[in-house]
């Protein structure tokens, strides 16, 4: 399937059909894994997949996310790493 690269802000975006997306169980908001495969010249992208929590919406998840990124520092430091 081709897909174009397009820029949104300072930012380089690949879009992908929604019919993609429902079959991997991915939904706006969601984690994925991306991997740099250089032998093969492949950017590969990984649903996280079973991570969700049950009855979690994409709000909730981005607000999690967001929360853990603002205060990793903290949280390492309480970690002792």
């Amino acid at each position: 399937m081709l897909r174009k690269i397009f820029k949104t802000g300072n930012c380089l975006m690949v879009s992908f059909p929604a019919d993609m997306l429902e079959a991997l169980d991915v939904d706006e908001g969601d984690d994925v894994f991306v991997e740099l495969d250089l032998e093969r010249s492949q950017i590969v992208i990984r649903p996280m997949g079973g991570l969700r929590m049950a009855g979690s919406d994409a709000a909730f998840a981005r607000q999690a996310s967001e929360f853990f990124e603002q205060q990793r520092p903290i949280l390492e430091a309480l970690a002792g790493n």
